[in-house]
């Protein structure tokens, strides 16, 4: 079954278009990669999805709900989290109260929240770090906290922006350990990333949009090996009588 379904989305700015018939489904449980060249639509479509943009027509269906004309907070509510690509924490609060926050306008069911954010930050790494302010992490450690924010919201689709961005190999090898724990808990992920490496670490299945159209999807390997891929996103320009010998 379908946690999300994306339904012939469109939305433009004038003269720029950033979705245009897009098309997709996520099972439930899933981990879904997009990739594309800068100004592609990937973080638009993040926005469409989590309601901080109106889509000029098509549907985003949650579970079964139709939930295309939702504010942000009843999408939260209902079960989805998102990181963003520049981590924006409350910065003085602390660790531990920045996941309070977001746990608030998470689901709306009883449970024990000063607990529940602490197994998250105790998954995330940064449970020794709960009482330190926010503005004194490092990158890496505002990353976490990105991702330990949108799961303290308990949601059942998570929606990861570059997360991966800026950090060192290590470093995101050290993220991905935790993103495919979270996977294979059952959380349904969304992931754009530029650090194609750690994507592929985690997803089952990728997507490259351009011009905020889908230009492929299937299986991540398949995907990469495609000539047409690798010229539009990393400007590989492969001879024709070479496009079948591609490794």
């Amino acid at each position: 079954m379908s946690i999300l379904s994306v339904q012939d989305l469109n939305k433009s700015f004038g003269a720029i278009t950033v979705s245009r018939n897009l098309c997709f489904e996520l099972a439930k449980g899933e981990a879904l990669g997009i990739i594309g060249p800068n100004g592609a639509g990937k973080s638009s479509t993040f926005n469409l999805i989590g309601g901080n943009l109106r889509p000029d027509s098509g549907r985003i269906i949650l579970d079964g709900d139709d939930i295309t004309r939702r504010p942000p907070e009843q999408r939260c509510r209902r079960g989805i989290g998102r990181t963003y690509q520049i981590p924006q924490p409350f910065g003085g609060m602390t660790v531990f109260e920045n996941l309070l926050v977001c746990a608030s306008f998470g689901r709306h069911e009883r449970f024990d929240t000063g607990a529940h954010c602490a197994q998250v930050l105790a998954r995330t790494g940064l449970l020794r770090r709960a009482d330190v302010p926010a503005r004194t992490l490092t990158l890496l450690e505002r990353k976490r906290l990105e991702l330990a924010r949108a799961l303290a919201g308990k949601p059942s689709l998570l929606l990861l922006d570059e997360i991966a961005g800026g950090l060192t190999d290590p470093e995101a090898r050290e993220l991905v350990g935790t993103i495919n724990e979270i996977h294979a808990a059952g959380t349904a992920i969304v992931w754009i990333e530029h650090v194609v490496h750690a994507l592929l670490a985690v997803v089952t299945r990728l997507m490259v949009i351009n011009f905020g159209e889908k230009l492929m999807e299937g299986e991540p390997s398949a995907v990469m090996r495609s000539s047409e891929v690798r010229r539009i996103y990393m400007g590989i320009d492969v001879p024709g009588d070479m496009k079948g010998v591609v490794p």
